[in-house]
C-alpha cells in the first residue's frame, strides 16, 4: 500500500512512534521487550500495532523488523507464567485487514524500514 500522507496515517505514525518509544524505553514494558529479543533474536526494531487486555492476561500484535509478525500473550497475574508466542509472515497477517489496519500496517512497516536504514 502506497502511503499518502493523509490525517489517518500521520495520527497513526504519531501513535506507533510513541509506542515504539514506550516499548524500548519504560520499565512498565521490560517484561514484553524480554519475551521480543528472546523470541527474536534476529530483532533490530519492533512496532506495537495492537494489543488486547483480556480477563487475565494481555495480547499484544507486533510487527517485527520489517517482515514478521509477533503474537504475544502474556499473564496479567502471574508473572511467572510462560509467555505464548506466536509467529506469522506479514504477507500472511496482511490477508483480510481492513482498510483502516492496513493503512496502521503500511506505516508500521514505513516507519520500521526507516529504523532499519538508519541503524
Amino acid at each position: 500500500m502506497k502511503l499518502k500522507g493523509s490525517k489517518t496515517e500521520q495520527d497513526f505514525r504519531i501513535q506507533l512512534t510513541k509506542l515504539h518509544t514506550s516499548l524500548f524505553q519504560e520499565r512498565l514494558n521490560a517484561r514484553l521487550l524480554s519475551v521480543l529479543q528472546m523470541s527474536f533474536p534476529e530483532m533490530r526494531t519492533a512496532y506495537l500495532i495492537g494489543q488486547t487486555p483480556e480477563q487475565g492476561e494481555d495480547l499484544y500484535t507486533i510487527l517485527v523488523n520489517t517482515d514478521t509478525i509477533a503474537a504475544i500473550e502474556l499473564d496479567r497475574y502471574n508473572l511467572d507464567a510462560k509467555p505464548i508466542v506466536g509467529r506469522l509472515s506479514l504477507q500472511d497477517y496482511s490477508k483480510g485487514l481492513s482498510k483502516i489496519n492496513q493503512i496502521k500496517i503500511a506505516v508500521a512497516l514505513d516507519l520500521a524500514q526507516r529504523d532499519l536504514e538508519n541503524n
